[in-house]
């Protein structure tokens, strides 16, 4: 395990694991996970000269969970990793890399807090610029008032994803992890039933996990959501009105940092709310980051991108580390 700290941050406290040094490199994880989810990345990283830093987002694990809603809008989020930069290299911008929820955030980390930022890569959800409305209200069209299921439109309610998932964390846990990797072709992304159905409902439980995550590395996630819960996490995606109200305010939008993207080509996210044309998506982020250095697909992967394909991912992210 790498050395854990309690990092003093926009008026809450974060846990940190660091190893290594040099100039910093953080890490930021997506739902439902953790700082562990860069586990495979952290010691080539530090091997390689820098810093390694993967933290535990607010709501998650060793760090504060906020109960307010509003305290897990992007403003604070993008704010909690700036006071992490202030407070491990005080005086000198880092590197960010982020994964699912964690791509939003150091995306608008660059864009709000651009002094801190030296370059910036995301792993899963691309970076466009802001949408003609909301998300909610984008999903609640395309998915909800057609009677379709769609996991951020169950996510809206407070408590209903909490108590589902919570009555069961490894087994919640499973059958996430589970239905949005390779293994099961993005089966979280492709549930075809009611809009009103339970999230779990249809989502397979193995009896035996794929080789890339094992027991004990499930065991770690349980842990961390047993004593945490979901309320924090799921508060996440409880802000999309905010957050667009924000971003409206906010005059340059682009991320003028150098960029990268990654994902696996079989995530479910890159045809969410498209076709998945790679071509299309690609000219869209370019007109957003202008310094955008390469989009990198994955073969035989699907969103766990660092944890499905820890070597590819970690080449990848070295290479890019290295030419910067």
């Amino acid at each position: 395990m790498p050395e854990f700290r309690m990092i003093d941050t926009n008026g809450i406290k974060v846990r940190a694991a660091i190893e290594g040094s040099g100039p910093l490199v953080v890490m930021v994880h997506g739902f439902p996970e953790s700082w562990y989810s860069w586990r495979h990345q952290m010691k080539p990283i530090a091997d390689a000269g820098f810093t390694a830093c993967a933290i535990d987002v607010r709501g998650y694990g060793g760090s504060d969970k906020p109960q307010a809603v509003e305290a897990y809008a992007m403003k604070e989020m993008t704010a909690d990793v700036a006071g992490v930069i202030d407070a491990l290299s005080p005086g000198k911008p880092a590197v960010l890399m982020g994964h699912d929820w964690g791509a939003p955030i150091v995306w608008h980390t660059a864009v709000l807090h651009p002094s801190k930022v030296r370059a910036v890569a995301g792993l899963s959800v691309p970076y466009f610029d802001r949408p003609p409305a909301p998300l909610n209200q984008i999903f609640k069209a395309m998915y909800t008032d057609q009677g379709k299921f769609f996991y951020m439109a169950y996510f809206q309610n407070e408590g209903v994803a909490e108590a589902e998932f919570e009555a069961d964390v490894r087994g919640s846990l499973r059958r996430l992890y589970f239905a949005s990797s390779a293994n099961s072709d993005g089966r979280w992304g492709n549930l075809h039933k009611p809009a009103d159905e339970q999230m779990l409902k249809g989502l397979d439980d193995p009896k035996q996990f794929p080789a890339w995550l094992s027991d004990a590395d499930i065991d770690y996630f349980v842990g961390e959501f047993e004593k945490s819960g979901f309320r924090g996490p799921i508060n996440r995606y409880r802000n999309f009105e905010r957050d667009w109200a924000m971003m409206g305010g906010v005059e340059d939008r682009r991320i003028h940092q150098p960029s990268l993207f990654v994902a696996g080509a079989q995530d479910m996210v890159l045809k969410m709310f498209g076709d998945g044309d790679i071509a299309a998506m690609t000219d869209r982020m370019k007109e957003m980051m202008p310094k955008l250095q390469g989009v990198h697909l994955i073969q035989n992967c699907g969103h766990w991108t660092q944890q499905e394909t820890p070597a590819e991912t970690t080449r990848i992210l070295l290479d890019w580390l290295k030419a910067l």
